[in-house]
């Protein structure tokens, strides 16, 4: 049972005698914004641009694969390579991220930057199709793992009440390495300035020299103290405490107020594949049931716009191929400004409402612009135009339901957690969503599109009612007042 008393939480356990009161997860979320959050933001944060760097020069590059002396790969190998890529990053994710919660936050966003940076690198030196395969598989790894490491981390370390629009700003960030890797893939791509087997491999070893500087800002970052402190490591997370309060009056020039809440915690859980699947099921099956809901509808809708993107300028609107690439910096550029914009909603008007409205609004605009389209009253830039604001609302609600299930379930096991909420979006989004699109879209005309855009309407729409009837109402709230750690469960 859980019981409040004298404005401290105090979580009954069987072995209540050797409970242990602390004040570290109060010290840290009373803290105001400072240089330190900022490097936390710089540092870990980056995972999202690496990704959107990633995917968008491996779509950019895929014609120079072809033509490349030396790979000279098939459009199936092609393919291939993308699948490599993304079931790298669901093993990795469920790998790393059992690694992260036994092991800690900070070993593991140090390992899985190394391993992607490694892979990176060595794709640029690629000599044939199997080892480019390797690779991408690899990197595609590190990228997984950093998701569930550097999450945890995040939401560990930045405080309760600035929690969601740092979270949403920060997966919204995946557009930026987006924009990045189009706009680096045109002069690398160039045959006028590089040779067609060198500008491909400069594309992916430009990733290798950023994930370098990130792996230099992050020796400056602590471990996480609230994955200490439910480790035994009192003490350890107590002196890390410490110094990151020394580091933000430092660079605030303000004294701190007095931190009001301790939180008494038990024996340290041992953490099991039964003892995960008693906490989704069992103990938070409405969570549960709720993350797979805004996963699998998020991933979906946007399936529904990316693998009919080129599609529908080229063959519809009669653009040339090679102007495609300048119609996704506008739909880029919304895609980033949603999180970004309408995150300090999240924390302030609330998780619900706003997971609501924006998972509504996004249905229903995908839902209007599909019978736009339908009807034949769009050009280009007017489909364009449409689909940017689409998903100005629809980033902030992708974003949005990775912050829920960052922060719904203990912390013990949150990092496998997010490790299989983001292995299941992957599956819909790079797995299941192509393979229905692939039938919808078979015919000459229009109707398959149309079919494909209403059904991810559809259940944008649906998961806001989900939201409405299980959501959680996190904003402002420690992420042990959220979900207990276990180790204090009864």
């Amino acid at each position: 049972m859980e019981r409040w008393r004298r404005g401290c939480v105090v979580l009954q356990h069987p072995m209540a005698a050797q409970s242990t009161p602390t004040d570290v997860p109060a010290r840290l979320d009373r803290l105001p914004w400072s240089p330190f959050h900022r490097l936390v933001v710089a540092a870990l944060g980056i995972t999202w641009i690496l990704d959107g760097l990633e995917v968008t020069l491996a779509g950019s590059v895929a014609a120079a694969l072809q033509t490349s002396p030396r790979l000279h790969l098939t459009a199936e190998q092609v393919g291939l390579t993308g699948s490599a890529y993304l079931a790298g990053a669901i093993v990795g994710s469920l790998f790393f991220g059992h690694l992260t919660d036994r092991l800690g936050r900070k070993k593991l966003f140090n390992v899985t930057l190394g391993v992607y940076l490694l892979a990176t690198a060595a794709t640029a030196f690629s000599w044939n199709f199997e080892s480019f395969l390797v690779f991408r598989f690899l990197t595609g790894a590190g990228i997984g793992g950093e998701y569930s490491a550097i999450n945890s981390a995040i939401q560990e370390l930045i405080p309760a009440r600035l929690r969601g629009r740092t979270d949403l700003a920060i997966n919204g960030s995946f557009w930026m390495g987006a924009a990045l890797g189009a706009l680096l893939s045109v002069p690398l791509l160039d045959p006028a300035l590089f040779a067609p087997d060198l500008g491909w491999r400069l594309a992916f070893g430009s990733g290798a020299v950023l994930g370098l500087f990130i792996l230099y800002l992050r020796r400056f970052l602590p471990e996480s103290p609230r994955w200490l402190m439910l480790h035994g490591r009192a003490a350890e997370a107590r002196k890390i405490v410490g110094e990151i309060e020394e580091r933000v009056v430092a660079g605030t020039g303000q004294p701190l107020p007095p931190a009001k809440e301790g939180l008494s915690i038990g024996a340290p859980h041992k953490v099991t594949m039964g003892s995960v699947a008693a906490t989704l099921v069992r103990r938070y099956p409405g969570r549960t049931t709720l993350g797979i809901v805004l996963m699998a509808s998020q991933a979906f809708i946007y399936n529904a716009i990316f693998f009919t993107y080129a599609l529908v300028l080229t063959k519809f609107y009669g653009l040339p191929a090679d102007r495609v690439g300048l119609h996704i910096l506008p739909f880029a550029l919304g895609n980033f400004l949603g999180p970004v914009l309408l995150g300090h909603w999240f924390d302030t008007f609330g998780r619900k409402p706003m997971i609501c409205i924006t998972y509504s609004l996004a249905g229903l605009l995908l839902g209007a612009t599909a019978w736009l389209f339908d009807a034949g009253l769009l050009d280009a830039t007017l489909q364009t135009a449409l689909w940017s604001i689409v998903f100005f609302f629809a980033s902030a609600a992708a974003s949005a339901a990775y912050l829920t299930v960052g922060e719904s379930f203990p912390l013990e096991v949150r990092a496998l957690t997010i490790a299989l909420f983001y292995a299941f979006g992957t599956l819909i989004g790079g797995v299941g969503g192509p393979w229905l699109f692939g039938v919808l879209i078979q015919g000459e005309g229009r109707a398959g599109i149309v079919t494909g855009y209403a059904l991810g309407a559809a259940l944008m729409i649906a998961a806001a009612l989900v939201e409405l009837k299980l959501g959680v109402k996190a904003e402002g709230k420690s992420l042990e007042e959220v979900a207990p750690p276990l180790s204090s469960a009864p």
